[in-house]
C-alpha cells in the first residue's frame, strides 16, 4: 500500500508537476511569491487554494493553477480547471490581495501538463 504522500501518490506528483510549473514561469522571467497558497472555507464550504503566486516585471500577480495529466483524455489537464475550482482559486486570491492596500493588477493563469507536455495558459479565466 502507498502512503498518501509517498513517492508514488497523487499528492506527490502534483507537487512534481508544480516544480516543473515553477522552473519553468521562473525562466519566463517570473518571480515566486507564495506557492501552495491556502484559505479555509465556511463551516460546509470547501476553502481555496492557489498553487503558485508569481509576479512579473510589470508587478502583476499571477495566480496560477497547475494541473498535470498523464495523458489528454477527457480533454486533458486544462478541461479539468472546471467552474467550480476557479472559483476555489479566486476565493484564495481576493484572500491574498487583503495584504495590499491597493490591489496590484492580476491575472489567472493555468499551466497544463499533459504526458509531460507543459502548456502556460496565461488569463485563462477571471474573477467573474
Amino acid at each position: 500500500m502507498v502512503k498518501a504522500d509517498g513517492p508514488g501518490s497523487s499528492k506527490a506528483a502534483g507537487d512534481a508537476a508544480e516544480s516543473l510549473a515553477l522552473q519553468y514561469l521562473q525562466r519566463q522571467g517570473l518571480v515566486l511569491v507564495s506557492r501552495n497558497y491556502h484559505v479555509a472555507g465556511g463551516p460546509h464550504a470547501r476553502g481555496g487554494e492557489v498553487d503558485l503566486i508569481v509576479r512579473d516585471a510589470s508587478g502583476t500577480l499571477i495566480f496560477v493553477e497547475v494541473r498535470s495529466r498523464a495523458g489528454a483524455s477527457h480533454g486533458g489537464a486544462s478541461a479539468s480547471v472546471t467552474s467550480r475550482k476557479q472559483q476555489r482559486v479566486v476565493l484564495a486570491a481576493r484572500h491574498f490581495l487583503l495584504r495590499y492596500r491597493e490591489h496590484p493588477p492580476c491575472r489567472f493563469d493555468v499551466v497544463a501538463i499533459d504526458a509531460g507536455r507543459l502548456q502556460w495558459i496565461q488569463a485563462a479565466f477571471d474573477a467573474a
